[in-house]
């Protein structure tokens, strides 16, 4: 089962790291009607958020195969 999970994350992560736009009109544009596109600092921060996200599911993966 942790496989599963860990398989999410790094799934999740490379497409926080790769497509910040996809996860900003996913997660906040229908919280604002005067903003269209995410901020520098925000593609910066879900990039940041991706590779940790990457690193845990990678961790995960390699944590399974190991023990």
């Amino acid at each position: 089962m942790v496989i599963f999970g860990s398989i999410f994350l790094l799934i999740v992560g490379v497409l926080m790291l790769c497509f910040p736009d996809v996860v900003y009109s996913i997660t906040e544009s229908w919280k604002s009607n005067a903003s269209s596109e995410p901020s520098g600092l925000y593609k910066i921060h879900i990039r940041i958020g991706g590779i940790v996200c990457s690193l845990v599911g990678s961790a995960g993966i390699i944590a399974n195969f190991i023990l």
